[in-house]
């Protein structure tokens, strides 16, 4: 029996998740912020959801994908909704209220890490290897640069508030080992049904625990966020997860978080103005340099150019 083949990262896999990292970015640091402000963190992951699965499925039924016939069949999409969608949604939102954005970021950083160990402890193609832990460890010291001290300073919150968002990041984890088994489904239909299960899974949670009707309507700005986060932020951002993982395995595409908080701080430099610091440079280009390691091929090939060739 041949050794299973070692998932790797190309031109288009990379492309692909530095979109979902600016996708992804944009709900982590302004969409998620704005909607905590007037809405309760189940409720938003509801939202989030219900409009992400309902617009996936009316681009399914477009282009007559069929979804599963029988309710075993639905069985692994409960459990990736759990722990990809429902858990650590939550989790996240609830401590976006407690913990300010440059600490969530940082923490979140480690879910390259915590994918990683996972992947090699569940999983026979995606071994940790020593690139892969130095690019991860260093990828994280380059997120912590870049966002620097007056970011870590804003991040003083409840001990609960940061330990919310790292378990969020185990939860990932184990998504993405377990999203594995979606290989043979198309991207749009496994995130069309997770997000839908994800619905079913959050709707009796927020009836019981949030009781929406109570609270006032949300203003246009948070409507507004919510539309974004669901449609671009979820459904999109799903179906190119999914293809990654497809195409990559468990490990490469949780290395989106390594880049959610620079495609985050290059959002905020190109749309709001802000200015660039030395600091953002030494991140980037520490975040650059673990994403190269990670990715090893660089590397690989310098030291077969630098071998001296044997005599013929």
């Amino acid at each position: 029996m041949s050794p299973p083949r070692e998932l790797r990262m190309g031109p288009t896999e990379w492309g692909l998740l530095i979109i979902l990292s600016v996708l992804w970015g944009g709900s982590f640091f302004f969409f998620g912020k704005v909607a905590v402000k007037e809405l309760a963190p189940f409720t938003i992951v509801l939202c989030r959801v219900t409009i992400g699965a309902a617009a996936l499925a009316l681009v399914a039924r477009t282009m007559g994908l069929k979804m599963p016939a029988n309710f075993a069949d639905w069985i692994p999409y409960f459990i990736m909704g759990l722990i990809n969608n429902v858990i650590p949604f939550s989790l996240i939102f609830w401590g976006q209220k407690e913990i300010g954005v440059g600490l969530a970021s940082v923490l979140n950083a480690a879910t390259p890490l915590s994918a990683a160990i996972v992947a090699h402890l569940l999983t026979t193609d995606e071994k940790l290897r020593s690139n892969r832990l130095a690019g991860v460890l260093l990828g994280i010291i380059g997120v912590v640069i870049l966002v620097g001290p007056s970011g870590l300073a804003m991040s003083v919150g409840p001990l609960l508030g940061a330990a919310a968002v790292l378990v969020a990041t185990m939860s990932y984890g184990f998504a993405g080992v377990w999203g594995k088994r979606f290989r043979g489904v198309p991207a749009l239909t496994s995130a069309c049904c997770q997000l839908s299960c994800s619905t079913l899974i959050m709707t009796p949670l927020v009836l019981a625990i949030d009781q929406p009707w109570l609270r006032p309507w949300p203003g246009a700005q948070t409507i507004l966020a919510i539309l974004a986060m669901a449609i671009l932020s979820t459904a999109l951002a799903y179906v190119i997860f999914f293809t990654i993982l497809r195409r990559a395995g468990a490990a490469n595409v949780m290395l989106v978080a390594l880049l959610v908080p620079f495609t985050a701080t290059a959002l905020g430099i190109v749309f709001l103005g802000e200015a660039v610091h030395a600091t953002d440079v030494a991140g980037a280009a520490l975040v650059g340099l673990a994403l190269l390691i990670i990715d090893g091929r660089l590397f690989a090939a310098f030291r077969r150019t630098s071998q001296p060739t044997s005599a013929m």
